[in-house]
């Protein structure tokens, strides 16, 4: 059905991410599913997400940032959003090793499985508040140097200001789409500076968030693309320029 899209037609590769992609039946299914479409006449190449899943949802929030804001900087905060669990983490830039971020990884994470509590929306951004604060606390007790910037992939269409269009029915505690709400200004309320700078937050599709974590790894194709699989499905669309 992608591939029956004007984006995708010309696609060669795509990766599968989410939780499914973590387990051995999963693994299996990817490698059928390629050869099933080999049979159907589509030569494409279906790979597992290259991190960990958890960790390439944070990895990808590396490549939602202006280079300019990770100058000085060693580390950022990421966040993944999904409609079991949230996580939070420290992801290490490591650009004396690789300056492409292809190096780049989880230092440490926290996750939290709010299905298993049910807490309103109030509650959930106060805990995710929470998390961050204590990680980037580590983070500068490590001599990690954090930029002053959160990373968020969230599930569903994310507006150019941060509010979800549509999209968020599996988040937790409350209607995460109304026009009163918007995550990235709660946390930049919560969290107004990290390590002493005034606090920046972006918020992308978390799809969108774990194919940016590609990135280093598909310099040899035009187009590619990504699809999770986990409490919901995801997809997005890549061109190499």
């Amino acid at each position: 059905r992608y591939l029956k899209r004007e984006q995708w037609k010309k696609t060669p590769r795509i990766v599968v991410g989410g939780g499914f992609r973590q387990s051995d039946v999963g693994e299996l299914a990817i490698a059928r599913a390629m050869t099933l479409m080999k049979a159907e006449g589509h030569p494409i190449e279906l790979r597992p997400i290259e991190h960990h899943p958890d960790d390439a949802g944070l990895i990808g929030a590396i490549h939602l940032m202006p280079p300019w804001m990770l100058k000085g900087h060693k580390a950022i905060v990421a966040v993944d959003i999904g409609g079991t669990n949230m996580r939070a983490g420290i992801v290490e830039l490591n650009l004396d090793k690789k300056d492409d971020f292809s190096a780049g990884r989880v230092w440490k994470s926290e996750i939290w499985r709010h299905a298993d509590e049910s807490p309103s929306r109030s509650a959930s951004v106060e805990k995710l508040a929470g998390m961050i604060n204590a990680l980037v606390n580590k983070a500068i007790k490590a001599k990690l140097e954090p930029a002053p910037v959160i990373g968020i992939g969230c599930p569903g269409l994310i507006a150019p200001d941060g509010s979800i269009e549509k999209g968020g029915q599996n988040l937790p505690g409350g209607n995460w789409e109304s026009e009163h709400f918007n995550l990235p200004e709660e946390l930049t309320k919560a969290i107004p500076e990290i390590d002493g700078q005034p606090t920046f937050v972006i918020m992308h599709n978390d799809a969108v968030v774990q194919g940016l974590s590609q990135i280093p790894f598909m310099k040899d194709v035009e187009h590619w693309g990504v699809v999770t699989i986990g409490t919901g499905l995801g997809n997005a669309h890549f061109t190499n320029r």
